[in-house]
């Protein structure tokens, strides 16, 4: 959404222009064929823009209930940590019990879901954040091994258990060649940010040496057919962890609609968990 506002982050062709990559609502009407759903439901739903307008249109393949006890504003927080997570650490690097996960920017939405995440598939769970607090809380959430970007080296810390076998990089360009050598062997680098850079330099041989794998890729974009089979994956698989609170989403703030440049504020200044908009 940041980037967006800053003119970074177009839209893919035919989406709406407004904010928004998630929501949670009332279903108020169903397009025509659509099976499984009924008006009234409450529901949330992975969008490709559109989630601070009062009403949106989303492919019903991209729509999920509302899991277990969470509240329905609390839901709307979900579906984009939930399939971003989901997809690049157990669909495409396919994290197991027993692996290490390394997960860059432990305290923001994507890092608190990714910790609970690997814990609940058996993983070691190693993350990075910039202060004592942020790393206190990140242990809090299940974190095995808690690193301070500011005053540790992170492949130092890793290469004592050997080195991660899957790490979730939202940084890119600045981290390329350390979680190169962060890797364990046979290890897979899924990058999904670039707050880093997006120009850098792999040294393909260490890559080779580690029989490593780096993979990148982005959610918004993706046709509704590819959203559908990750939504599809994630409801069967990863909702019941998010019912029975093993994996449970972390809201640091709840603002509302009028006030979103204080959401965004708060985003910037490094606020824990996801920040949540309300009409």
């Amino acid at each position: 959404d940041l980037l967006q506002r800053q003119g970074h982050y177009a839209p893919p062709p035919g989406a709406s222009e407004i904010l928004g990559l998630e929501c949670s609502g009332t279903i108020a009407e169903l397009g025509e064929g659509v099976e499984g759903w009924q008006v009234g439901d409450e529901v949330c739903a992975l969008l490709a823009g559109g989630g601070y307008a009062e009403k949106v249109v989303v492919p019903a393949v991209q729509l999920l209930p509302v899991p277990g006890e969470v509240s329905l504003v609390t839901a709307a927080g979900l579906p984009e940590v939930a399939c971003t997570v989901w997809s690049n650490v157990v669909l495409d690097a396919g994290l197991t019990e027993g692996e290490v996960l390394l997960v860059h920017g432990g305290a923001g939405g994507i890092g608190t879901h990714a910790i609970q995440v690997g814990k609940a598939l058996g993983a070691t769970v190693a993350v990075t954040a910039g202060s004592a607090e942020r790393l206190e809380r990140c242990r809090q959430l299940g974190a095995d091994i808690t690193i301070n970007y500011r005053e540790q080296d992170f492949v130092a810390e890793l290469a004592k258990v050997g080195g991660a076998n899957v790490i979730l990089d939202n940084m890119g360009a600045a981290y390329l060649g350390r979680n190169i050598d962060a890797l364990a062997v046979g290890g897979r680098l899924a990058i999904i940010g670039m707050q880093g850079g997006t120009k850098g330099e792999l040294n393909i041989g260490k890559l080779m040496a580690k029989r490593g794998r780096v993979s990148a890729t982005t959610l918004r974009a993706r046709p509704a057919q590819d959203k559908g089979r990750i939504v599809a994956d994630v409801r069967q698989r990863l909702w019941p962890l998010v019912a029975d609170g093993r994996v449970r989403p972390v809201v640091g703030q709840v603002v509302p609609m009028p006030e979103a440049s204080k959401a965004h504020q708060a985003i910037e200044e490094g606020a824990f968990g996801k920040v949540l908009l309300t009409l």
